[in-house]
């Protein structure tokens, strides 16, 4: 990545909560970076939208981005990683990075076995963009793809232990632990939140690879490493396109501290 300006923040898009996972990363790794965060929870859930319509939006998102001002944009979300990450690229100056190839080369490097199990949102499941990456890295290994549709309002409702919880992630998970891998892709920004129902049913033996660690380790790796100037360090910003009490009650447990102020804004 070119170097730019130092004051300029990483501007980061997910369809609602899942991509406050990436943003967590982020500042635990990079915490002199500011970002600046839209969750476009108006029209989520992206994964069950049409391949034209999620480009739609991803652009919307990444315009609203740009206007504010960034260095690099980061899809954190993997339906719009799959469908609008080469027109996003293609569009823009800056620096766009994706979930799926990050996810993608950390699960062919971790596997002993070669069995790597996918599970995603319909839309990043049927556009087999993981089966793709991992297969250039590998075509020796073998992908198994699980839909798992429920996975997003759970997690955007906060639902992320308990019994009906278990009992959605043992039916959606049921065919592809019998496949004896030994990796699985949490293919959702979201799903991480789900995280510890997801591992008790696939079992110990079997590795989860969260998108969100993985990007932002790219990021980190990427990025010009000097602080930003004192004066906007740690003023992260977060938007939204519909302010709901749900959405600001996880996102506070999930970071670790209160949102003082999520801005609504319209695309």
């Amino acid at each position: 990545m070119q170097r730019d300006n130092t004051n300029k923040s990483i501007g980061i898009f997910d369809s609602g909560v899942g991509g406050l996972t990436v943003v967590k990363e982020i500042i635990n790794l990079l915490p002199d970076e500011k970002l600046i965060y839209l969750g476009d929870t108006a029209r989520v859930p992206y994964g069950i939208k049409s391949k034209d319509t999620v480009i739609k939006y991803a652009q919307s998102n990444a315009d609203f981005l740009l206007s504010k001002g960034i260095k690099i944009l980061v899809v954190a979300c993997n339906t719009a990683s799959a469908f609008s990450l080469d027109t996003l690229k293609e569009k823009l100056s800056i620096p766009v990075i994706g979930v799926i190839d990050p996810g993608a080369k950390k699960a062919a490097e971790s596997t002993k076995n070669g069995k790597i199990a996918v599970i995603g949102t319909p839309s990043t499941i049927r556009s087999e963009a993981y089966s793709r990456a991992i297969s250039k890295i590998n075509p020796d290994l073998e992908i198994f793809s699980r839909a798992c549709p429920l996975f997003v309002p759970l997690a955007e409702e906060g639902w992320h232990k308990g019994e009906i919880t278990r009992k959605i992630t043992e039916t959606y998970l049921e065919d592809i632990i019998k496949e004896d891998i030994d990796v699985m892709i949490l293919g959702c920004t979201h799903y991480p939140l789900l995280k510890s129902a997801i591992q008790e049913v696939a079992g110990e033996n079997v590795l989860l690879i969260d998108s969100a660690e993985e990007i932002a380790r790219e990021i980190s790796e990427n990025i010009d490493k000097e602080n930003t100037s004192e004066e906007i360090m740690n003023k992260n910003e977060y938007y939204l396109t519909d302010v709901s009490e749900s959405f600001i009650r996880i996102a506070g447990k999930f970071l670790g501290k209160e949102l003082k102020e999520v801005i609504l804004t319209d695309l």
